[in-house]
């Protein structure tokens, strides 16, 4: 895991080693299409698993170890597949079909364990409490379907590196935070920390 230290136990790391290609995010749409399908599996493996977890904290006080890796390894795949695609369109290296922490890879997705985690807040954090955040991230990300604000701006990007070969740092910025903002709240609503997620695009 990277040395720096982070305010929030919810970690993500995308790094513009290199502009993008000028041309290649035309077709990721179509280089993409093997994880969207492996996406879609890990996703409802998540979402059986997380229900698992649910009654699990709501018993015991704690997340199963080895589902809560788990749960992390899809968000960290889902992640590298934003940064590659759509989300932030931040390299052209194609990510890896791992639920493995790999840090020779632009991006990545850290959570701390939690040792114990409340039985009260489980029973709320997953769908009242992340209300607030899921406006905002439905704002970013657009439901998902690349409509949202963030993909706008990765796209937007696009064609200025297009022009220019240089993915503007200030607008890199802007998506990463939106991005981190999201991952927050997905690691919230997931049930792997306690700790509510700043209304922040910092790290």
């Amino acid at each position: 895991m990277p040395e720096e230290t982070y305010s929030y136990p919810i970690k993500l790391r995308g790094e513009l080693t290199d502009s993008p290609g000028r041309g290649l995010w035309l077709i990721k749409w179509l280089l993409l299409i093997p994880h969207i399908f492996v996406l879609a599996l890990l996703g409802f493996a998540f979402f059986m698993l997380s229900v698992v977890a649910f009654f699990a904290i709501l018993i015991t006080g704690k997340y199963p170890r080895g589902i809560f890796d788990f749960n992390v390894g899809v968000l960290r795949w889902s992640w590298r597949v934003g940064f590659y695609g759509y989300q932030a369109l931040g390299t052209d290296r194609y990510p890896p079909f791992s639920l493995e922490p790999m840090d020779d890879y632009p991006a990545d997705l850290y959570v701390e364990y939690p040792e114990t985690l409340s039985r009260g807040l489980v029973l709320v954090k997953w769908w009242l409490l992340v209300i607030p955040h899921a406006i905002i991230v439905g704002i970013f990300q657009g439901g998902g379907n690349s409509s949202g604000l963030a993909p706008l701006l990765a796209v937007i990007s696009a064609f200025i590196v297009l022009f220019t070969g240089e993915y503007p740092k200030d607008l890199f910025n802007l998506v990463m935070g939106m991005n981190r903002w999201t991952y927050r709240v997905y690691g919230y609503a997931g049930l792997m920390r306690d700790e509510y997620p700043p209304f922040s695009l910092s790290d």
